[in-house]
């Protein structure tokens, strides 16, 4: 065997792809410098023939070990390596069932698996094992919301404004939006990425960037009602800031972070002097419960503090001392000591972001929604963060994610972020897995995936290399996706998986059949000489004006978009004469649905446009319509422009009106009950 044949039997074993098709449906092949780069960041050497037979002969013992978790479907066939034998099968409510195991055809044993959907742990021989018994599907938007017509709002959380917010969106703006849109008849509010970022640096605030998906941003938390009658008031310069901060277009978010950190800062000294008991008890529960990961998460956070004010250099904690790089070691163990102070501020300010999101899920029900909240799940987290530190063999290291080049990124994407490596999900059980899955449901009707190709495959980029210069790496979609499902099943909620782009052959299928719904938005909803129309779109997915890395369809109209991108040299050629075309063609569209009448309005008039894109999207025959926030108030920026950093305002804008005036104003009513008509409208 020659090296290159060696090598790329090791890429094969690992899950590399030395073959793909790119977006436009031609051949590609991986470099063998790329193989070779990403499989040494997975910590496989394969710089000689002799260093890739021992990591191909040590990756093989690996997957022969027993896996700690198997998935499975409610009376499927399993098979396991151990001789036949006696087993006994836990259910989750302490239901225990024992028998004999078949031997297996071939060698090892036998068991078919429980008809009933659930976590079991399975003794059978060796070491026991968590089978996890999946339904046939999620809960999709059917059962959510039987008898159909529903819609809702997509929502970027930042961008809300309420009285007292101190210049940033926040649960309580969240609670009083989902309560008035839910009056209006909404069944659902789809919010951005609510991840924890890095209370330490000000600066971050990317939602698909986060530091841990396990946990939440305490920006938007709010403690003003916690301590009631006994809650400090303001100082006089914080007070000033708060106001000064209110009042601006654009979030300052390193002003808006030290504001609100400093007042949540001394919400919890108020606390620890002047809580009742039922507080008290409530915060040690919730700290109880969250257990090692919450503990590990605040140990993070007052450690970056502290490296940070030492030695700005030490941002990542690969750059820390040795011994704080490790969440076990004995030094990590004294600094949480000395520092428990510390380390209970970071843990009440989850506390307080779990209430408040808790909360706004209770408002959206309660006020009728059929499945309230919609959680955003990103693709992947800062690897210099909390969830890498405290989840180091989880997680890839010294490569990025991102897309190969396409027709709008020539040059393909890095991403800066990082995800779980294949390898250590089986090793550990997916442990990381469903435990953000956990995190996500826990106060949501529904759960995004962004970028969900990422359970079949992603794009990994060696650190330094261009993004041109990645491969794709498989992931174990089978058991991925089962997991979700059974997530979804366990929670009574949906799930929507961001199936934008290039998609592999049977990926949107093998989606539906686990019950999620894919999306569809109108500008991508074409065919050959127009826009195809909305009761064509499909059945089991959710239908949308537009997404947050689109133009809004007021801005489209305009052609704000196209004014953006000249002034940063981002154009394409002819864009601006496409555009000519394709306004009368969506208004002809707007027109054939039932939802717009005469010749289209000029550029300068959104407001009609914007009312008949509403309506068009409730004429989808999809489960769910969602109309992004901005559309519904007619906005002509959108919230984020791909391929710029600070050269556009991305994740900043805030909007008007105030939630507490949003629902009175005539123009957004209008274009709600318009939405609301239509989805009640025969198809």
């Amino acid at each position: 065997m020659n090296g290159e044949d060696s090598l790329h039997r090791l890429a094969r074993a690992v899950g590399l792809m030395a073959r793909w098709e790119d977006a436009q449906g031609r051949p590609r092949g991986t470099t063998p410098e790329t193989l070779r780069a990403v499989l040494t960041a997975l910590g496989l050497p394969c710089a000689s023939q002799a260093q890739r037979k021992e990591s191909l002969a040590h990756w093989h013992a690996a997957q022969r070990r027993p896996a700690p978790l198997r998935t499975a479907l409610p009376g499927g066939a399993l098979r396991f390596s151990q001789p036949p034998g006696r087993y006994r099968l836990m259910a989750e409510d302490g239901t225990m069932v024992e028998g004999l195991a078949e031997a297996a055809p071939g060698g090892g044993a036998r068991l078919t698996a429980p008809a009933l959907p659930g976590y079991y742990t399975l003794e059978l021989g060796g070491a026991p094992l968590t089978l996890a018994v999946a339904p046939e599907h999620g809960h999709r938007i059917a059962e959510a919301c039987p008898g159909g017509g529903a819609w809702g709002l997509a929502v970027q959380l930042y961008a809300l404004r309420r009285e007292g917010d101190g210049g940033v969106g926040d649960y309580a703006a969240l609670a009083r939006l989902a309560a008035g849109a839910a009056a209006l008849g909404a069944d659902a509010i789809a919010l951005s990425p609510v991840h924890a970022q890095f209370s330490a640096d000000p600066s971050r605030f990317s939602p698909y960037a986060p530091s841990s998906r396990l946990r939440l941003d305490a920006r938007h938390a709010e403690g003003e009602a916690l301590l009631g009658a006994l809650t400090p008031a303001f100082p006089p310069e914080l007070a000033a800031e708060w106001a000064r901060l209110e009042a601006l277009d654009l979030v300052d978010w390193p002003a808006v972070a030290r504001a609100r950190l400093a007042r949540l800062r001394q919400l919890h000294a108020a606390f620890a002097r002047v809580a009742p008991e039922g507080l008290r008890a409530e915060f040690a529960a919730f700290r109880a419960e969250g257990g090692t990961a919450l503990h590990r998460h605040a140990v993070f956070e007052a450690l970056h503090a502290t490296q940070l004010a030492e030695n700005p250099a030490r941002w990542h904690w690969r750059d820390w001392p040795a011994a704080l790089r490790d969440p076990e070691s004995p030094e990590v163990a004294a600094f949480a000591a000395t520092q428990a102070e510390a380390v209970e501020q970071h843990a009440f300010l989850q506390w307080l972001a779990d209430r408040g999101l808790g909360a706004a899920q209770a408002a959206a029900r309660q006020a009728g929604a059929r499945i309230g909240l919609v959680a955003d799940l990103a693709i992947g987290v800062d690897g210099g963060g909390s969830d890498a530190w405290s989840r180091q063999d989880e997680f890839l290291s010294d490569v990025e994610i991102g897309a190969p080049p396409d027709l709008f990124n020539t040059r393909g994407q890095g991403w800066g972020i990082t995800t779980y490596a294949p390898h250590g999900l089986r090793a550990t059980g997916f442990a990381a897995f469903r435990a953000m899955l956990a995190t996500a449901f826990r106060h949501a009707g529904g759960v995004r995936l962004d970028h969900v190709l990422g359970l079949r495959r992603l794009w990994l980029v060696p650190r330094g290399a261009s993004p041109a210069g990645g491969c794709y790496l498989r992931y174990p979609q089978e058991d991925l996706l089962r997991l979700v499902a059974l997530e979804s099943h366990r929670h009574r909620a949906i799930v929507i998986g961001e199936d934008l782009g290039t998609v592999p052959a049977g990926f949107r299928p093998a989606l539906e059949r686990a019950g999620l719904a894919g999306m569809r938005v109108m500008w991508f909803e074409q065919a050959a000489g127009g826009f195809r129309a909305p009761q064509r779109w499909t059945r089991e997915a959710v239908a949308m004006t537009s997404t947050h890395d689109l133009p809004s369809v007021a801005g489209w109209w305009r052609g704000r978009d196209l004014e953006w991108r000249e002034r940063l040299g981002l154009t394409l050629e002819g864009q601006a004469a496409a555009r000519m075309v394709e306004r009368p063609r969506l208004w002809a569209a707007f027109r054939r649905a039932g939802v717009a009448a005469g010749p289209p309005p000029p550029p300068e008039a959104v407001a009609p446009v914007a009312d008949a894109a509403a309506a068009y999207i409730g004429r989808a025959r999809c489960g769910l319509a969602l109309l992004p926030l901005e559309d519904a108030l007619a906005a002509v920026e959108q919230p984020n422009l791909p391929g710029t950093v600070d050269e556009h305002p991305n994740w900043r804008r805030r909007l008007s009106p105030p939630v507490e005036r949003m629902f009175q104003d005539p123009a957004i009513e209008r274009r709600l009950r318009g939405l609301a008509r239509a989805r009640r409208a025969p198809a």
